[in-house]
């Protein structure tokens, strides 16, 4: 059996309500999201339900686009998103087999690609 260790998240950046700052969905700490680094991200309910994963070989641009893109899987769902949390993981390979095993362990709500479980 092949043991896979998820990395621990180098940052977790959570919704706010009624942000005064400049947001996206209410998120007000895109910053803190490298613009130039690859890896995974989560995004996250309120009940710390797993809705969706993804990959990208550069964070900060690709998250932003799931808030602004009018064919993200998520488009219909943002309001949901209450936390996201990115993972720095540069090898190309590590980060497709990290998303995939991370889509059907969590069972991913909203991820329709690499799902081998079935939806109840």
């Amino acid at each position: 059996m092949i043991q896979i260790t998820i990395p621990e998240p180098n940052v977790t950046i959570t919704k706010k309500i009624d942000p005064q700052e400049s947001n996206i969905y209410g998120f007000t700490e895109f910053h803190l999201i490298t613009r130039e680094l690859g890896g995974i991200f989560m995004f996250y309910n309120e009940n710390d339900e797993l809705l969706f994963v993804g990959k990208a070989r550069k964070l900060r641009p690709r998250i932003k686009k799931h808030f602004e893109d009018s064919v993200s899987p998520i488009r219909m769902h943002r309001d949901e998103v209450t936390k996201i949390e990115v993972c720095i993981v540069e090898d190309p390979v590590h980060r497709e087999i990290y998303e995939t095993y991370l889509i059907n362990e969590g069972k991913a709500k909203y991820n329709e690609d690499k799902v081998f479980f079935r939806q109840a």
